[in-house]
């Protein structure tokens, strides 16, 4: 896989892997050719879409990020030790920096934090701003699709192992059958004696769910609709945003939230020189957040190739925090 590489300041660089543009634009209209209308949650992340994310995360109802940082907090000096001295700390999805800094100021001497995510514009501003106040640690951001297999930098500092990072549950976004080929890349990611530490939402009542995802400021709505703005500007779509309003609704057979776009009229819209069309009431599929029992990740990992060596939970077991390793 070729990569193209950017000196950007200090001691970080980022690391630009070269994606098909067409086979991008094949996923969209795959996805919008199906009888349920759908939309791949990765396209969430242009740099307005990772910065209303981040808004989403302060959110009051949003419990997610407040109850994972607390676990965090709590058990830092345990995972610290599990993942031992002068790893290389691999994160997903890279979001903004609040997670980060906390492993980062507590992993034993690090050899390299390789942030990871789509969006380049936004991870070159948050690897700018992480590297002033972590000078020491060597910081490659790598610009790439991490739902495929990508090539790793090679740090100044040899690592003794790699750490897979992935909080905020951001792996109940996949189908079950997408999450397992997700967790197989991060096993090949993290290598021989490679661990992966990663934020597990758990199954709980509709309530709290439905309100997590349909916030009163509208941020959800307002982040959901960003995602056919991001298609119209980078990928040549004409959606008209008026013509849609947000919806999230948890699904308790399939354990799962289901976020939609839902056409507010009929009309028709173009994207990869093919037109679609939607009835006033359809909806266009843009998310599942899968809510997992303990017993069934732990399934999906060990078919993956992981074994589950320790879980931390809050109080109310709403959220948990997991850290695994390649059997």
């Amino acid at each position: 896989m070729s990569q193209t590489s950017l000196k950007v300041s200090g001691l970080h660089e980022i690391v630009e892997q070269d994606e098909s543009r067409q086979r991008e634009i094949d996923e969209i209209v795959s996805g919008l050719s199906l009888p349920q209308k759908s939309l791949s949650p990765k396209f969430f992340y242009d740099e307005r879409g990772s910065e209303l994310f981040d808004e989403i995360t302060r959110l009051p109802e949003y419990y997610l990020t407040a109850t994972e940082a607390a676990i965090m907090a709590d058990c830092i000096d345990e995972v610290a030790d599990l993942i031992g001295p002068q790893a290389s700390l691999i994160e997903f999805g890279a979001g903004s920096n609040q997670k980060i800094r906390l492993l980062l100021e507590h992993l034993h001497e690090p050899a390299v934090y390789v942030p990871v995510d789509i969006s380049r514009d936004f991870l070159e501003s948050e690897a700018k701003d992480l590297s002033k106040d972590f000078p020491n640690i060597q910081i490659i951001p790598v610009a790439a699709d991490f739902t495929r297999p990508f090539d790793l930098p090679t740090p100044a500092i040899m690592p003794k192992r790699n750490i897979v990072f992935f909080p905020g549950s951001t792996i109940g976004n996949f189908s079950p059958e997408a999450a397992l080929e997700l967790l197989k890349v991060m096993y090949q990611e993290a290598g021989a004696d490679g661990g992966l530490l990663i934020g597990v939402d758990l199954q709980k009542d509709r309530e709290t769910l439905e309100r997590a995802y349909n916030d009163e400021q509208g941020v959800t709505a307002a982040f959901n609709l960003n995602m056919l703005e991001h298609l119209n500007r980078e990928y040549g779509a004409n959606f008209l945003l008026e013509n849609f309003r947000h919806h999230a609704v948890y699904n308790e057979s399939a354990g799962r939230i289901e976020m939609y776009l839902i056409s507010t009229t009929e009309q028709a819209f173009e994207i990869g020189g093919q037109s679609f069309h939607l009835d006033e009431g359809e909806r266009l599929l843009t998310e599942h957040s899968h809510k997992y029992s303990l017993e069934g990740f732990a399934t999906a990992a060990a078919e993956a190739g992981f074994s589950v060596r320790r879980v931390w939970m809050d109080d109310g077991k709403k959220f948990s925090v997991q850290y695994l390793e390649r059997n």
